[in-house]
């Protein structure tokens, strides 16, 4: 089995008398999505800063790719690509010279802009400035610059946060795409139907601690109470009964509802991760 290309081992992190990072232990395997799923507050974006060598840790052990980190690591820096919710973008400057500028400072002598750009769909955008791009746009240009210089581990935080779904859906397609390629990604989000349909894995992380760490289906089977809903037209009436699926009786209880009229429609239901995360939690994830 490869090396983890992030592991974190009971990590703390405190502002001042406030621990925002309460030891917690994780890690990302190469082209594995691991999301960070949790209200604002949490801990997400501690945790990715402690990662990234913008905070050192108060306590505990994190490695990037084989690599003992404790603050900045220019090598290891070269070999990780960061997306923050904020956009650190030179605005004057056009979607490509913004990308031609940092490839510089990547030392670069290649970079493909050009094909980059195609991937985040700016191509035709790619001379005008950056300051006539709408929010999805510059969203996607922050991915563009993560992804320049081909890195090996990915760190995003809240990539789609307040993105129209054409924008998320393209942001989440890249994102996909670079796992597929063997990226390890580690993603921070409050938002859980992203967090389902991209994460391998979740975490659950609240005041600083992780609650839960699993794939989301198995979450959602462990946690979760499946059932059925049933609507049924007897005469004028409209009838709905709802069925626990893990009752040991469900079926006989379905074939009872549906002989009761004429059924107009069946549908399953399963606990989403957000209710998981409240049942464990006690909070919501806004």
């Amino acid at each position: 089995m490869s090396e983890p290309s992030i592991f974190v081992d009971s990590i703390t992190y405190s502002y001042g008398k406030q621990q925002a990072v309460r030891g917690i232990s994780f890690d990302v395997a190469p082209g594995e999505i691991l999301g960070f799923l949790g209200p604002n507050g949490a801990g997400k974006s501690t945790t990715i800063k402690m990662l990234i060598g913008q905070l050192i840790p108060d306590a505990g052990t994190i490695r990037i790719l084989g690599t003992p980190i404790k603050g900045h690591n220019s090598e290891i820096h070269r070999r990780m690509g960061v997306c923050f919710e904020e956009k650190n973008l030179y605005l004057q400057m056009s979607g490509k010279e913004n990308l031609e500028f940092f490839a510089r400072l990547y030392g670069l002598k290649h970079p493909e802009t050009d094909k980059i750009l195609q991937q985040v769909d700016l191509w035709n955008r790619a001379k005008d400035r950056v300051s006539s791009y709408s929010k999805g746009m510059r969203q996607r240009l922050m991915i563009a610059r993560a992804l320049l210089h081909d890195p090996e581990v990915l760190f995003l935080d809240e990539p789609t946060d307040g993105l129209d779904p054409v924008s998320s859906k393209a942001i989440r397609d890249i994102i996909t795409q670079r796992a597929q390629e063997g990226t390890a990604v580690l993603l921070t989000t409050h938002d859980m139907y992203e967090a389902d349909k991209l994460s391998d894995r979740v975490a659950f992380i609240n005041e600083g601690k992780i609650y839960a760490l699993d794939t989301p289906e198995n979450l959602k089977q462990s946690h979760g109470k499946r059932t059925a809903s049933v609507r049924i037209q007897r005469g004028e009436e409209i009838l709905e009964t709802i069925i626990p699926l893990d009752d040991e009786a469900a079926a006989l209880k379905l074939r009872d509802s549906m002989s009761e009229g004429r059924v107009l429609t069946i549908h399953t239901e399963e606990a989403t991760l957000e209710d998981i995360f409240i049942s464990m939690t006690g909070r919501t994830l806004q």
